[in-house]
């Protein structure tokens, strides 16, 4: 919400929290079939995406997300050659995939076309990959996308969703883990962001034991930075049928492509365990 003096609000009741940006005009607003949509200029955060009245991504700081939720998996997986991101109409996970030289099959599946249209005109940044080759984009249902998915059929699926709430609901159930768990290849993993372990404990909690209870054996959360979301402390959890601890260290540190916010130290570091959540998940 805009108050009288522009600031764009994010409330979080249940936390008591709010962050806010200073506005310098809205630049478009949209109901899509599916949600609200708004693009706002800011005044030092670039241009901002809110959906359903939540912010999604800024200029500034969207390479804490993208970069996470993508390179600690892909470095992880063995080979990954066949990557599928559900959600992620931003394209933003899309580019940093597509950065690995390995892949060679990039899928989006966003359900909601508008957001990669807007994401074009007003993030071009990050759409710049949306013409590799190797990228496939489509605006379908992701959920039934997965369920009737033939096993074997790839290698790791990139949860990019928004909050467990609308369109998004069922990325979090565990009959989604199920239809993941049954079509991903050998060493296949799912990564999915998991929200602030400061606010969402519950959730990720949910979120691990339908992981688990899916024949996920193999669970890892990582937390790092985004300032633009409740907390500013994000995370995202893996679940993999391989083994998790095998790190690609240094063909991570060898990387033929840059990045922000993303090294070998920082992979390592994301992967520490915080105090009270190991005791909660007994780690």
């Amino acid at each position: 919400m805009l108050n009288p003096s522009q600031w764009f609000t994010e409330q979080v009741p249940e936390a008591g929290s709010a962050f806010s940006l200073k506005i310098k005009q809205k630049l478009y607003e949209e109901q899509s079939e599916f949600q609200h949509l708004e693009i706002y200029e800011t005044e030092t955060f670039g241009n901002l995406m809110v959906i359903d009245g939540c912010t999604m991504i800024s200029t500034r700081d969207n390479f804490f997300y993208h970069e996470m939720i993508s390179h600690p998996a892909l470095f992880t997986h063995p080979e990954p050659k066949r990557v599928w991101i559900i959600g992620g109409g931003d394209c933003g996970t899309l580019r940093e995939v597509l950065k690995h030289p390995s892949v060679e099959q990039a899928v989006q599946i966003d359900i909601d076309e508008r957001v990669t249209r807007l994401a074009e005109i007003y993030f071009p940044e990050l759409c710049e990959s949306n013409n590799d080759p190797r990228a496939d984009l489509k605006f379908i249902d992701g959920i039934k996308w997965v369920k009737d998915a033939e096993p074997n059929s790839v290698d790791i699926i990139i949860v990019d969703s928004t909050d467990p709430i609308g369109p998004a609901l069922g990325l979090f159930s565990e009959d989604f883990y199920r239809d993941c768990f049954a079509c991903l290849s050998k060493n296949g993993m799912v990564v999915q962001q998991s929200e602030s372990a400061l606010l969402h404990m519950k959730l990720i909690g949910e979120m691990r034991d339908a992981m688990s209870a899916s024949g996920f054996k193999n669970l890892q959360t990582l937390f790092f930075p985004q300032c633009l979301y409740p907390s500013g402390w994000w995370s995202a959890t893996i679940a993999s049928k391989g083994d998790l601890s095998q790190f690609r260290e240094q063909d991570c540190a060898n990387k033929p492509f840059d990045t922000t916010y993303y090294n070998a130290d920082i992979h390592k570091a994301a992967l520490a365990q915080p105090e009270f959540f190991k005791k909660a998940f007994n780690l």
